[in-house]
């Protein structure tokens, strides 16, 4: 549990250090005096750092022309991106703007190294109008002014190859228990009804979260105290790791699969019928040489008399650190990010859902219209507390473990789980006082 401690750790001394944040004079990279540069840490989007990179270049240089002001560009892995995040918090050596997973807000929010954006912030950047509701709700915690607004939305669909389903006489199911059994039916050989990223904590907690709220789960209190161990979440983790486990229905092998991407290749190279995946794995399929025309996506379904729950409004937003020395051109760099034009530029390569109520409007893709309908109506918040963050590392990594435990041959039983996570939640409450 090396990796969720190191980032308990990393999260309570962010806590310590905030009040002296405001006041630390070495400031973000963009602190030099050059008023004229912004340095910008950017998410992993595109199929590859370097296609982040070929994409975010001519709208930033677009930026520099309109504004002269120059944007050092930085693109981040998420394997990565949280903790030099948390780093950067504790150090006071942070970029000037900065992309952060929306899961993440309400937990950096609460370590007060980020600029609120009061009204006169909102107005700066266009006004918290032009944002969709369900969206800018992801900005932080409820009641408290957002310190992050929506850049890319994100959500959760169940992927489809639409060829192997019909060969074996199979529609896309509206059940668990149907998706199972057809994922069972499509199991052969070499080829899976499903790829799963057994070894990514971030996956891992986040169908932790939505296979609990199918159940009616909780993982918080209303006093933002952890409830790992309720039968829901117990029941939750389960049904999710008996795909590989009694199901068989996915590779032990993606036991070592730490990030999405190699679930989504399985998937383009035809290994697995079904993935369960964010919108943005577009992208990465068609760059794989499967078309658009030979997948579909429907919602992840509920167990039979589950409540409708098939992801949580996931995306990308933008946070400025307070102790930038640029704030005015940080809000002028936000503004044109959220911008109409440079969200319809950028949406297109990253396969991303629009964050704008106008943009919303438009969409005529109905895939596109798949995930929308999945993100403003089928979607449930995850934790709107400042642990959040712990959440995902201490249950993610349980299941990784467990994952681990059921591709050797090991039974895990609801006992197991229930245990793993009372360790969590013992973790998560030493963590917090």
């Amino acid at each position: 549990m090396r990796t969720a401690i190191r980032a308990l750790a990393i999260t309570a001394a962010a806590a310590l250090t905030v009040t002296g944040l405001a006041a630390c004079s070495s400031g973000s990279s963009g602190s030099s005096g050059d008023s004229k540069t912004l340095t910008y840490w950017a998410s992993n989007q595109g199929t590859s750092l370097q296609n982040d990179k070929e994409v975010l270049t001519p709208v930033l240089k677009k930026f520099t022309k309109e504004t002269g002001i120059k944007v050092d560009l930085q693109v981040i892995g998420w394997n990565d991106l949280q903790t030099k995040i948390q780093t950067a918090v504790t150090s006071g050596q942070g970029p000037d703007v900065v992309n952060i997973g929306n899961t993440w807000a309400t937990s950096l929010q609460a370590t007060g190294a980020f600029q609120e954006y009061g009204d006169a912030e909102m107005k700066a950047i266009g006004g918290a109008d032009k944002f969709g509701k369900v969206a800018l709700s992801t900005g932080g915690a409820p009641g408290e002014t957002v310190t992050s607004v929506p850049l890319y939305g994100l959500a959760y669909g169940l992927y489809y190859n639409k060829k192997m389903l019909a060969d074996a006489g199979i529609t896309p199911p509206t059940t668990w228990e149907d998706m199972v059994a057809d994922a069972k039916k499509l199991t052969k050989g070499d080829t899976y009804g499903f790829s799963l990223a057994g070894g990514s904590y971030t996956e891992n907690s986040h169908f932790a979260f939505i296979n609990s709220a199918q159940n009616g789960g909780e993982w918080f209190d209303k006093d933002g105290k952890p409830t790992f161990t309720s039968k829901a979440n117990v029941d939750g983790i389960k049904r999710y790791l008996d795909l590989m486990q009694d199901a068989k229905v996915a590779n032990p092998s993606n036991a070592q699969y730490d990030n999405a991407t190699q679930s989504t290749t399985d998937f383009a190279k035809k290994k697995a019928a079904f993935i369960l995946n964010q919108n943005n794995a577009n992208a990465t399929i068609e760059s794989l040489g499967m078309k658009s025309s030979e997948y579909g996506v429907v919602a992840l379904p509920a167990p039979t008399g589950g409540e409708q729950i098939a992801s949580f409004p996931a995306g990308i937003n933008l946070s400025i650190f307070k102790n930038t020395k640029n704030k005015d051109g940080a809000l002028k760099f936000v503004k044109y990010m959220t911008d109409m034009d440079t969200q319809t530029t950028l949406d297109k390569p990253y396969s991303a859902l629009p964050v704008l109520a106008e943009a919303a409007d438009s969409v005529t893709d109905e895939q596109t219209k798949t995930f929308l309908d999945i993100y403003n109506n089928k979607a449930k918040p995850l934790p709107l507390v400042p642990a959040e963050d712990q959440f995902e590392s201490t249950v993610g990594k349980a299941m990784n473990d467990m994952f681990a435990q059921i591709a050797t041959g090991s039974k895990v039983s609801e006992a197991d789980i229930k245990s793993a996570l009372q360790t969590a939640q013992d973790q998560v409450s030493q963590a917090n006082g």
